[in-house]
């Protein structure tokens, strides 16, 4: 896509399900310094963390790396963690998506399965076969939790593209939505005004399915109180 030159890279769907549910969707460069990176803030009203592809480093959770999979650049890992500490001391609303959602809960103090696999022989396959705007397994929510209330439904089918999933909730956070097996799909935080996560891909979803729809529907109608 860009050779060896890095190059910045964003799917358009997440741009799109942005732009067409009434927001102003901005790609933010991978400042390094820190007053950069607050400047940046001051001018957006929520957040959105999209997936990777690449995984988090181990070591930012205090594991050592046991299996062989590509890691994100340590540039972008360490200005997304950024992002997500300083959304949190603004309560900025924050939206993270598949590896998003894996970035949240270690900038928070969680740990990930580095490898679903290998590490919970009884998980289901989630990374599916068809293409992710399908649906592959159903999840469970939490009653009375943020997300059930976006949503506002008891059980909800999903796409699953990830080989990693949240394995020890961070201490701010609490699980808000279960795969059949018990893996991890949703984290948010019953502190703030709008921060959730989850472990699926709505972009591929939000244009057919209402449920999906809604989550950043929710996302932009908070966002849109962020300023006086």
């Amino acid at each position: 896509m860009g050779g060896r030159e890095p190059t910045y890279f964003l799917r358009a769907r997440y741009i799109r399900a942005v732009e067409e549910l009434g927001g102003i969707p901005l790609i933010l460069p991978l400042v390094t310094e820190p007053s950069a990176r607050r400047r940046l803030l001051d001018r957006v009203d929520g957040l959105l963390l999209t997936g990777s592809g690449p995984d988090l480093p181990p070591s930012l959770y205090g594991e050592r790396q046991r299996y062989k999979f590509p890691l994100v650049s340590e540039r972008r890992a360490n200005f997304e963690l950024e992002m997500v500490l300083q959304a949190r001391k603004r309560d900025l609303p924050l939206l993270g998506i598949c590896g998003g959602m894996q970035t949240i809960n270690v900038a928070c103090g969680g740990s990930l399965y580095q490898d679903l696999p290998a590490q919970v022989p009884d998980a289901l396959d989630h990374r599916q076969k068809s293409k992710a705007i399908y649906v592959a397994h159903s999840v469970t929510v939490t009653p009375r939790s943020l997300l059930d209330n976006v949503i506002a439904k008891k059980t909800l089918m999903v796409n699953s593209s990830h080989h990693q999933s949240v394995k020890t909730v961070a201490p701010s956070l609490r699980a808000s939505a279960v795969a059949p097996d018990g893996i991890i799909e949703a984290i948010e935080s019953p502190r703030h005004r709008f921060l959730l996560a989850i472990q699926w891909h709505p972009e591929f979803l939000f244009e057919r399915h209402a449920a999906h729809r809604r989550l950043f529907e929710a996302l932009l109608r908070v966002a849109s109180r962020t300023r006086p």
